[in-house]
């Protein structure tokens, strides 16, 4: 079942909203068996949306729209895939009726602009809008199903979990459903593990396997179709003990699972604390590790030493170290993780020091550049880091790697130990 996605709104194209109504209808969907290939962003112009529609029923079984049914002129899906199906429409005066409910319960008065949007194409089966105004459609023409659904986002989940999912899953229960599965790695290039599993991609039918880096990690989706869920979890399993063959000792996590939490579990299991110092990244790796539920068992505490004079003061950096390589060299940065450690009486001391940007590079420390640095009882590891993002990219990435460095030292994967 070829399903395309039409977002309409000239807000979209403008920049003014992200649209996160398609990630959610694509991610549905799939898993619900249907093949989503195809999604088109248009403005609100009449002849360009007629066009778009055209072009969505020339290629695909079934058709999404989401906006566009509101009350203004500007509105126009639900008339304009109504006049592509050759339907006339009438003035529901049930939908009429939960449309004024709607204003009387919130003492407003109804405008008569929004009599729009209870006119309903003949034959079309009325989806529901428990939160909003506009009513979501259904309509079978021409060997084609159009589904017309509100553009608020809350609104359309609501809809879609309420009365379009049971209603597809009823219509097309012999689809099966597809299920995907996800390995999260460190440590290794995107073109390394494409290498690794070369041989398995070269060969692939079902299960699928796809490869995206993301924040410095290496994420790899397994992707089964099958009649059911039991069948599905079975092909995954299988194909991921192929993968974990080739690359298991780069994997960290699954699924939902965040470097913080699998930091945390490793060191509860480890029954070790760590302490953060962190510059560039004015606290955010803390911030991440502490949103992690019970973490206090394994965080002692952390300091932001942005200046010189913190990193002197607080954390014993020696002024000499700091006048001679700067702040953001590997020596500080090795010397800001032991200070922390001493200080936090911690199993690991964690350091960051760099240039997040966008200004204060020079050509021999340009923007980007990130040293950071774990301390324990055997010695110190430091890493050193070139980011290319913006400010707030160029933290993440240093905060995502310090503990990625963290785990690596529990784990035995980091190199450049330097001893004490």
């Amino acid at each position: 079942m070829k399903v395309e996605v039409i977002s309409t709104g000239t807000e979209l194209l403008l920049g003014e909203i992200i649209n996160t109504n398609f990630p959610y209808l694509a991610e549905e969907l799939n898993r619900r068996g249907f093949d989503v290939l195809y999604e088109t962003t248009v403005g609100d112009n009449p002849q360009r949306l007629k066009d778009v529609l055209e072009h969505a029923a020339s290629r695909a079984d079934l058709i999404i729209t989401s906006g566009g049914l509101g009350p203004t002129r500007g509105d126009l899906t639900k008339e304009l895939v109504a006049e592509y199906c050759g339907l006339d429409s009438y003035l529901d005066m049930e939908v009429w009726g939960r449309i004024n409910d709607f204003f009387t319960t919130r003492k407003m008065c109804m405008v008569q602009n929004n009599e729009k949007q209870a006119m309903i194409p003949y034959g079309a089966r009325i989806l529901k809008n428990a939160i909003g105004t506009a009513p979501g459609l259904v309509i079978e023409q021409q060997g084609k199903l159009f589904i017309l659904l509100p553009g608020p986002p809350v609104e359309l989940k609501d809809m879609c979990e309420k009365q379009l999912f049971p209603f597809l899953s009823k219509k097309f229960a012999d689809l099966g459903l597809i299920k995907s599965h996800t390995l999260k790695l460190r440590g290794v290039g995107e073109s390394a593990v494409a290498e690794s599993l070369d041989e398995l991609i070269m060969h692939q039918t079902n299960p699928t396997l796809a490869i995206y880096a993301r924040n410095g990690d290496i994420l790899i989706r397994i992707t089964a179709k099958a009649p059911s869920e039991t069948e599905a979890e079975k092909l995954i399993f299988d194909k991921r003990q192929a993968v974990e063959n080739l690359v298991g000792k780069y994997v960290y996590g699954y699924d939902d699972d965040t470097l913080p939490a699998c930091l945390g579990r490793e060191l509860i299991k480890q029954n070790k604390t760590v302490a953060f110092a962190e510059s560039c990244t004015g606290g955010l790796t803390t911030s991440m590790m502490t949103d992690v539920p019970g973490s206090s068992a394994y965080i002692k505490g952390s300091v932001v030493t942005y200046s010189n004079e913190s990193k002197h003061q607080l954390i014993g950096v020696k002024n000499s170290s700091l006048k001679k390589y700067g702040a953001v060299s590997r020596e500080v940065a090795c010397e800001m993780a032991e200070g922390v450690r001493q200080l936090m009486q911690t199993d690991f001391g964690v350091s960051i020091t760099g240039i997040a940007g966008p200004g204060g590079g020079t050509r021999t420390k340009p923007v980007g550049l990130v040293f950071m640095a774990v301390a324990d009882q055997d010695g110190v590891v430091w890493a050193e880091k070139h980011f290319n993002g913006g400010r707030e990219q160029n933290k993440l990435r240093s905060a995502l790697n310090a503990m990625g460095m963290v785990f690596d030292r529990l784990t035995g994967l980091n190199k450049n130990l330097e001893e004490k």
